[in-house]
């Protein structure tokens, strides 16, 4: 039997263990016929699990596909799915009860999968094409794989050479690293043609966007994050905005001319948007906010501030009573900054410090009394109440472009430690001749691939109108991979992965804040992903 036969049946039992939990979990938290949030609670770490078990399984289907494409594609693809196959194995041990799972996916097939993934031929094959060739995205068609060569000049001509100067001293982004991408279409990506942008009218947009925030993280994340701020407006605008707001913001965002910052949280209130309590109060034509927010990135410098905010002052409304409004800024450099209205309302903000993901700074913000026009809401009348839905639609994209940031980073990462292991010598050899080194990279290179097709996969179902669940468990898998693969290639760096000289320092601490931003990785397991799969349960039976 082949390996590409075993591989699929090892498919099919961690898809039929899924469904199995799915509809045991669905069964333990339904509550007159829908899915109760309270009862979910309930199980929330045998629900969580079963999210990261059904994002494994998919990445899983998409690696046992991709390997079909060559030689070198199969040896990533086996190391790739046997490690996936380790961890949902250890997903469900000890966990079958709460799961509702009686298989162990422990038979001849899945452990023939297992010794296939760690046999030394396949991964000593695996690192002797790190000489001919990288994993770098392969099979694309012509168009991404010209945005995946620009991407990659400008990042490695203009973003990595800045990099670690912004990061060691948090100063602010460079304005002629902003000029730069507006010079080749960063910002238009994803806004069609006839309002200013340069949307592929074939649907490859948030494949393009995703390879380019993919490029641009691999020179630093400062400069994919830049894209993913007027992506989150930019999907808002285009699905709930007026033909005015549109024709206003739109074109302005594609050329750069406004960049874009996005603020939803609040102290108290983190990735439990519906009980954001920031006040907007209708006042004739304007609508007057009150209130704070937190880890607004890159508020400072941007000219355009999308704020979720409640219009509806009775709490109990929830998500029913949030609205998106766009706020228009002058641009401030630094750390800080004031907007003293004539009126006598304000707008403070104030940069919180951070171990990484400098550049763009994250601004703590309070509203007082500050006014804007009506015609700030995006949507207008149609609009009033509808932000939270507008901007959870928005932030599917977002997770999709997190996941391309993950991967960016995990990249370089990999990067760094394949040339150190190429160039340390220990013991009287190179690092890399070393058998255990050669492993790590490998199973790096594999690991990097795993999810740079999956996010690819998601990119596709997204751009279709589907795979909300899909971009949530890409941005899941990749945000953890990136920590874990930035720890493994600083270890082969050994002390001198911890000095700030290396690149690998700041991308280690850099990777941290991928589990947090555009939702936790508990939240979106827990209440996206994982809500998704009982809720998908329910509906078909």
């Amino acid at each position: 039997m082949s390996w590409q036969e075993d591989a699929r049946r090892v498919v099919g039992q961690m898809q039929a263990a899924v469904e199995a939990a799915s509809a045991h979990l669905a069964s333990a938290t339904r509550y007159g016929g829908r899915i109760s949030t309270k009862m979910l609670d309930q199980h929330q770490e045998a629900v969580y699990h079963l999210a990261f078990l059904a994002a494994e399984t998919a990445m899983t289907g998409v690696m046992v596909e991709y390997s079909e494409h060559g030689e070198t594609e199969l040896r990533i693809g086996r190391v790739a799915v046997a490690d996936l196959l380790r961890s949902a194995r250890a997903r469900i041990d000890g966990r079958r009860a709460d799961l509702g799972i009686e298989a162990d996916l422990r038979d001849e097939p899945c452990n023939r999968v297992l010794e296939a993934g760690s046999d030394p031929d396949v991964i000593e094959g695996l690192v002797a094409s790190f000489e001919a060739t990288t994993i770098a995205p392969k099979h694309l068609d012509e168009d991404i794989a010209l945005v995946v060569g620009t991407f990659a000049r400008f990042a490695r001509e203009k973003v990595a050479p800045c990099a670690a100067e912004v990061h060691r001293h948090n100063l602010d982004v460079p304005e002629e690293l902003i000029e730069g991408m507006a010079a080749v279409g960063a910002f238009g990506m994803s806004i069609p043609a006839d309002l200013g942008g340069f949307q592929d009218p074939a649907g490859s947009g948030l494949l393009a966007m995703a390879v380019a925030t993919e490029e641009l993280s691999r020179g630093s994340l400062m400069a994919g994050s830049l894209l993913t701020r007027p992506e989150i407006l930019v999907s808002a605008l285009l699905e709930g905005g007026t033909d005015e707001q549109q024709q206003r913001w739109l074109p302005r965002i594609a050329a750069g001319e406004q960049m874009v910052a996005v603020s939803v949280t609040e102290p108290d209130v983190g990735s439990d948007v519906a009980s954001i309590r920031m006040s907007a109060r209708r006042d004739g034509d304007h609508f007057v906010l009150n209130g704070a927010k937190m880890w607004a990135t890159f508020a400072g410098r941007a000219e355009l501030l999308m704020i979720l905010a409640r219009t509806n002052p009775d709490l109990s409304a929830g998500a029913r009573g949030l609205s998106l409004f766009v706020l228009e800024k002058p641009p401030f450099a630094g750390h800080e900054f004031t907007i003293d209205q004539t009126g006598g309302g304000s707008l403070r903000g104030l940069a919180i410090d951070t171990i990484g993901y400098r550049g763009l700074h994250s601004f703590e913000l309070t509203f007082d009394d500050y006014l804007v026009p009506f015609d700030a809401l995006i949507g207008g009348e149609a609009g009033l109440d509808r932000g939270f839905y507008l901007q959870m639609g928005a932030f599917a994209s977002g997770r999709l472009q997190t996941a391309a940031r993950a991967l960016g980073v995990m990249q370089a990462a990999f990067d760094e430690g394949l040339a150190y292991s190429r160039a340390r010598n220990v013991f009287g050899r190179p690092l890399l001749e070393f058998g255990l080194s050669r492993t790590t990279l490998a199973r790096m290179a594999a690991r990097i691939q795993a999810n740079r097709q999956f996010t690819y996969h998601a990119a596709g179902l997204l751009s279709a109108g589907e795979g909300q669940i899909e971009a949530a468990m890409a941005k899941a898998l990749a945000s953890r991979a990136a920590e874990e693969i930035t720890r493994d290639a600083m270890q082969l760096h050994g002390g001198y992965g911890y000095a700030e000289e290396y690149p690998i320092s700041r991308l280690f601490v850099d990777a941290r804040v991928l589990s947090i931003f555009e939702g936790t990785e508990e939240v979106l397991a827990v209440r996206v992903i994982g809500k998704g799969l009982l809720e998908r349960a329910v509906s078909s039976t």
